[in-house]
């Protein structure tokens, strides 16, 4: 059976970017639909728990990487309202200056269609509404930007020790900057730290879509179908006039449109786009330049992990950490590239950040040393160092694997860079000496984490050379927006989130102050 609905704006996915233009458009006045694979999760779902966080990551059918295990898909992607945001970890800085322009720079990687304070203004007004606790005193290379508006989260035992060991260095931290109150705000408590963030954040004191945006969005009358999947966009030579998505009973929804916004993900967008061929667009929509899913980043997450002398209250704060440090090695004889530490995070038993995750290889009575008497005592940095854009890094379908609807899977193949793999060495040894410094035991380093994914449908000037312009409207179908942060020529090594609500700010006004030329 098929239906059909007519809306103006039709959204694919509901997570920062999708719920965010949503609540936008809809205040407007325009008529949106927002169609999400995944559940209608409410603050209710979100327990402190790892087994029920990982609920949250990506639970729908998987991207085929090449090499196995150079994409962590489940990790960095979300399913449901919210998607990933609703389990990011809230650490915002914004990208620095020079990131906008590394190959005018540096000559690698490539450079943005517009510089930093082209973005300035929308960061700042994403910072007001949403919310970000930091200290920008303290913040040696923060670029020109607005005063956060709350002071910094609170720092723990774990945290105090690590600064020690950075400072020991002669390397300066600043209190991480996070958009999660550290004082009542907007009608959202204060944080409790007690560093579930990764569960999501059941009082709101965390900036997720289902506490900010989603809410907006439905109050101004917006609709969200959640459990329906897009699988198809559908053209003809005006341009976009339909998603065509499976329902939760797997019957057909055509969701006509004036205006298709896809923000579904960085890899389920090239996907689309890509699964949408026809004989007006036989290698995909929007895919005149060839470019749909080159590009494809995955940035480098290294960790590194010590015994200290004295416990170090490590299950205290947030999953983000309590201090940040950010460097760039561009100089002779060192890696290229800028990076982040995330000093001292809260640590639970398991994933990412957990106990289990830094000694894998602990049994028996070993373990049970470890557990007994290190595992209070255990203090940790976690990092993200920059990967160098490359064509062939992309996002491609699959000519035989097919979801249950039988639409070509997501292929990605993905080799990491000299740059990059330099970068994450240099990392590692680096967490080392700050342990050391920080009067640690012993020290050890963890597995490489491929996480911060960005690229597969990059924006420029010149349609030969990008996918989309710089308000994300893709070359030659002018009635579809791509968000996100597939949008992204290059990265900086720093947490994309902000930066990615900047970008749909921007473009979120554009298509305001020019419905008539977008919407068709």
């Amino acid at each position: 059976m098929t239906r059909t609905l007519e809306t103006e704006v039709a959204i694919v996915g509901a997570g920062a970017a999708g719920a965010l233009f949503a609540a936008r458009l809809a205040r407007a006045g325009r008529r949106v639909i927002v169609l999400e694979s995944g559940p209608a999760w409410t603050t209710n779902d979100l327990q402190s728990s790892q087994l029920w966080a990982r609920r949250l990551k990506w639970g729908g059918v998987t991207a085929i990487s090449h090499p196995p295990g150079s994409l962590s898909h489940n990790l960095s992607h979300g399913r449901g309202l919210g998607g990933a945001a609703l389990h990011h970890y809230a650490t915002w800085p914004r990208f620095s200056p020079e990131a906008f322009e590394l190959r005018s720079r540096f000559g690698s990687s490539l450079d943005w269609p517009f510089s930093y304070d082209t973005l300035r203004p929308y960061y700042d007004r994403i910072q007001e509404e949403m919310g970000i606790a930091g200290d920008a005193a303290q913040e040696r290379d923060r670029p020109p930007a607005a005063p956060y508006p709350m002071p910094p989260l609170m720092a723990f035992k774990q945290g105090e020790m690590l600064r020690a060991g950075f400072e020991t260095l002669g390397m300066a931290v600043s209190p991480l900057p996070a958009a999660i109150n550290s004082v009542e705000r907007n009608g959202r408590p204060a944080c409790i730290y007690d560093g579930w963030c990764d569960a999501g954040c059941p009082i709101g004191a965390l900036a997720n879509p289902l506490v900010t945006h989603i809410p907006a969005a439905q109050r101004s009358g917006a609709e969200f179908l959640t459990e329906t999947t897009a699988v198809e966009i559908v053209a003809d030579q005006t341009g976009a006039r339909a998603v065509r998505a499976i329902d939760p009973d797997g019957d057909v929804l055509m969701v006509s449109a004036r205006l298709v916004i896809l923000a579904a993900s960085v890899i389920q967008n090239p996907r689309l786009l890509l699964n949408s061929r026809s004989a007006l667009h036989p290698d995909g929509l929007a895919n005149a330049s060839g470019l749909v899913g080159a590009y494809l980043t995955i940035e480098s997450g290294a960790g590194a992990y010590g015994v200290m002398a004295e416990e170090t209250d490590n299950f205290m704060g947030v999953n983000a950490g309590q201090f940040m440090y950010r460097g760039a090695h561009r100089a002779r004889g060192k890696p290229d590239g800028g990076y982040q530490w995330q000093i001292a995070p809260a640590m639970k038993p398991n994933d990412i950040f957990g106990v289990a995750f830094t000694r894998p290889g602990l049994f028996g009575a070993s373990l049970d040393q470890f557990l007994r008497n290190d595992a209070k005592r255990l203090a940790a940095l976690v990092g993200f160092g920059a990967e160098t854009s490359q064509r062939e890094n992309r996002v491609t379908v699959s000519a035989q694997a097919r979801d249950r609807f039988g639409a070509p899977l997501a292929e990605t193949h993905y080799a990491r860079s000299p740059q990059s793999h330099a970068l994450w060495e240099h990392m590692n040894e680096e967490g080392r000496r700050v342990l050391a410094a920080a009067g640690a035991t012993q020290a050890w380093n963890g597995p490489l984490v491929p996480g911060h994914l960005s690229g597969g449908t990059i924006m420029g000037n010149d349609p030969a050379a990008s996918v989309t312009d710089s308000y994300g409207r893709a070359h030659g179908v002018g009635n579809l927006v791509i968000a996100g942060a597939g949008l992204f020529p290059a990265t900086d090594g720093a947490s994309p989130t902000f930066t990615l609500y900047a970008l749909a700010e921007r473009s979120a006004e554009h298509i305001l102050a020019h419905w008539n030329d977008y919407a068709l």
